[in-house]
């Protein structure tokens, strides 16, 4: 072997041994990567990238609860009560309970519509009534079910100014035909007495009241001191009243009432006429005569007392026959305001003051109707009535007023107490 072969045998030994040696070395460093990676030591910067570590198995979840008994399902809702026929309407005082101990101040009113606002009872309280009449269709029933009857009550008991308005001050009141269950309803509407046990319900008439057995629902109070007593004396003209015959226009529909003078069609019934005989022969220095209708109005023909021109006569003739002083009527249903006089040959004049309506006056101007007997008219507009009476004076002087929805008087009539008297004969 020559120097020179055995000089390059020893460099490629050489060589292979260092070749080695930096491959083991490589391999040691890898591994401590490793292990370093595993245990979560921060590998340095020229570390080789590792394999990310694998997240351990999450822990077997624990067995189920054993399974519960089933439980029973939870009781059904109680079935709503059935409808029920007894009054619905937060009791009412009966009149005789809430009555003031004088009158100086009475207001009354006609034709509230239940399914609309009602906001003159507002402008009414502000006048300060000692108590208020209600002169009929104080609901639109126009129905011979009860339960449909007791429903328009509920919205009249529920009209707020309504509700605030009869829990401060007293009521009276009678129905005309709306209320009673059909418009222009007389004696052979057959839902009557459905309609008469709703009513006297809604006003609190109590179950034992003598009102609950007439054939109606008329009634009378005095209210006052002697020389100073108020009469209110309530007619009811549907109960008894007899058929009235009506034109027919050319159309066919049917047009205005035609008079009836036939003396047995009768407007009170026979038990009605003797009660009232014997009311008007009570004491009293100014009574007020509640009639849904009109009295004095005869031209017009729609419904009123000239109707029946037989019992408007006995009408004044029974007040005639008693002796009656201090007689004003009251009456509703026109949908207009107005004050009428004539004389009934009863030895004073009669007034009928008419106020109409709470919430279904007429928003317009219109022709206004035929009346020989006006006095003075308001025929736009809601409104309602009032009487005042002063009574500190020597002649008490009554006041016949009718009021708009701003409370502003539009009829005032005054008249002395002694001009609703017969003169003394000489």
């Amino acid at each position: 072997m020559s120097p020179v072969s055995g000089r390059s045998g020893l460099r490629a030994r050489t060589r292979a041994r260092r070749g080695e040696d930096r491959r083991a070395s490589r391999s040691r460093v890898l591994v401590l990567g490793v292990c370093l990676a595993l245990a979560g030591a921060p590998a340095r910067a020229d570390d080789p990238p590792t394999a990310p570590p694998v997240a351990p198995a999450p822990p077997p979840l624990p067995p189920p609860p054993p399974a519960s008994p089933p439980t029973a399902a939870p009781p059904a809702p109680a079935p709503a009560p059935a409808a029920s026929d007894e009054p619905r309407w937060p009791a009412t005082p009966p009149a005789e309970v809430g009555l003031p101990s004088l009158v100086r101040r009475l207001a009354f009113g006609s034709c509230a519509q239940q399914d609309e606002p009602q906001p003159l009872w507002m402008t009414i309280a502000a006048t300060k009534p000692d108590l208020f009449v209600m002169l009929g269709d104080n609901i639109y029933g126009d129905s011979p079910d009860p339960a449909v009857l007791r429903a328009k009550y509920d919205k009249l008991a529920n009209v707020p100014e309504f509700r605030s308005f009869r829990a401060a001050r007293p009521l009276l009141a009678t129905w005309d035909d709306h209320d009673y269950g059909q418009n222009d309803g007389g004696a052979d509407f057959s839902g009557k007495e459905a309609s008469k046990a709703t009513f006297l319900d809604f006003f609190g008439v109590p179950a034992d009241s003598p009102r609950r057995h007439r054939e109606g629902v008329y009634d009378a109070v005095t209210i006052g001191p002697e020389g100073r007593r108020v009469q209110v004396i309530l007619l009811d003209t549907r109960w008894s009243r007899g058929p009235l015959p009506r034109e027919r226009k050319p159309d066919g529909k049917p047009g205005r009432y035609l008079p009836v003078e036939d003396p047995t069609v009768p407007m009170l019934g026979a038990e009605q006429w003797a009660w009232l005989a014997e009311r008007l022969r009570e004491p009293a220095e100014l009574r007020l005569l509640v009639s849904s209708i009109q009295v004095i109005a005869e031209d017009h023909g729609y419904e009123t007392w000239a109707n029946l021109p037989r019992e408007r006569e006995r009408l004044f003739r029974t007040i005639r026959e008693a002796k009656a002083t201090g007689v004003v009527f009251l009456s509703g249903d026109r949908h207009l305001a107005e004050l009428s006089l004539m004389d009934g040959n009863v030895g004073y004049p009669l007034y009928d003051l008419t106020s109409s309506a709470i919430n279904r006056s007429a928003r317009r101007w219109r022709p206004l109707e035929v009346n020989r007997h006006r006095v003075a008219t308001m025929n736009v507009g809601d409104n309602f009535g009032v009487v005042a009476v002063d009574w500190e004076t020597k002649d008490p002087l009554v006041r016949l007023e009718i009021r708009d929805a701003a409370g502003d008087a539009r009829i005032v009539q005054k008249l002395p107490l002694s001009l609703l008297r017969p003169k003394p004969e000489r």
